[in-house]
């Protein structure tokens, strides 16, 4: 395991270059201080609930953000997806609330209808405009989804529509994509993300949303900042401020999360459970109705 000064796990035993948690026995649930989700989507085919199901069901923490965009409200506007894998989701998230984990909820662009209620406390689950979170090893984090920094959806909703359109198309060659990789008992692997990293463009717009956000936190006294909306997962010190991005559920399926001593680490679920989902989901579960019924699970 290699850490820096920032507290940033740099080990790199998922396979993917993100520092993760060490496996655990089998059966034991891995144990964290804090985990960091945004950019899951639900309410879209594009969305890997299913892996995400399968990471909530093997983690504790004491603390779990979600960071925005776990509902894509812009989406369920237009036409109507919501399968098994998306209800336990949500049902998974409720019974950690319940059990005792602290869940707070910063919506996202994609699910700004949930900002009318900021401040309201519901299921367990407190919603909030941004948070401060407190490292175990007392360093100030500002936590927020990250959208007010994005010029075009700030000062253009209608072109950030329209490239969400464009996005929305990317995402399902990657879907289809993968569907022939899994045929073939290949694991996943994001496309989109791919092709993201191609386009000199996006680079350089990942670049300045990073240095705006780490910016905002600096001026406001924060030793670093959490966030999403890039579906870009990093961590590193942009002028002294420690930037983590906690990634998505539709390309990279990354988390970021806190170990008890403060150390922090991206990691990736896909990478680490690429075994686990060569076989195609239930027909009957992709054509179910919404207001479908699915098996009662235990507390």
């Amino acid at each position: 395991m290699r850490m820096d000064g920032a507290g940033m796990d740099h080990s790199s035993d998922d396979g993917a270059g993100y520092g993760g948690a060490a496996q655990d026995e089998a059966g034991a649930r891995r144990r964290y201080r804090s985990v960091f989700l945004s950019d899951v989507h639900l309410g879209t085919r594009g969305c890997r609930a299913d892996f995400l199901a399968d990471f909530l069901r093997q983690v504790e923490c004491e603390r779990l953000y979600l960071v925005g965009d776990i509902v894509d409200g812009w989406r369920l506007r237009k036409s109507w997806y919501w399968d098994a894998h998306h209800d336990e989701v949500i049902r998974l998230v409720l019974r950690m609330a319940r059990h005792g984990t602290e869940v707070v909820y910063i919506p996202g662009n994609h699910d700004e209808m949930f900002r009318d209620w900021l401040g309201l406390e519901v299921a367990g689950v407190r919603l909030a405009g941004e948070a401060e979170h407190l490292t175990a090893d007392g360093r100030r984090l500002l936590v927020m989804h990250g959208d007010a920094f994005d010029s075009v959806v700030r000062y253009a909703k209608f072109i950030a529509l329209l490239g969400d359109w464009a996005y929305d198309t990317a995402l399902e060659l990657n879907r289809l994509f993968n569907l022939a990789r899994r045929r073939f008992g290949y694991p996943y692997w994001s496309l989109s993300q791919w092709l993201k990293r191609q386009v000199k463009g996006a680079v350089k717009a990942i670049d300045r949303f990073e240095g705006a956000v780490a910016l905002e936190a600096r001026k406001r006294g924060f030793d670093g900042v959490v966030c999403g909306h890039i579906h870009h997962a990093e961590m590193r010190v942009i002028d002294g401020v420690l930037y983590m991005n906690d990634g998505d559920w539709v390309e990279s399926c990354t988390a970021l999360v806190e170990h008890a001593d403060g150390r922090f680490a991206l990691v990736d679920w896909a990478a680490e459970r690429r075994l686990s989902f060569f076989r195609p989901r239930a027909r009957r579960e992709e054509g179910r109705r919404p207001d479908a019924r699915p098996a009662a699970e235990p507390a």
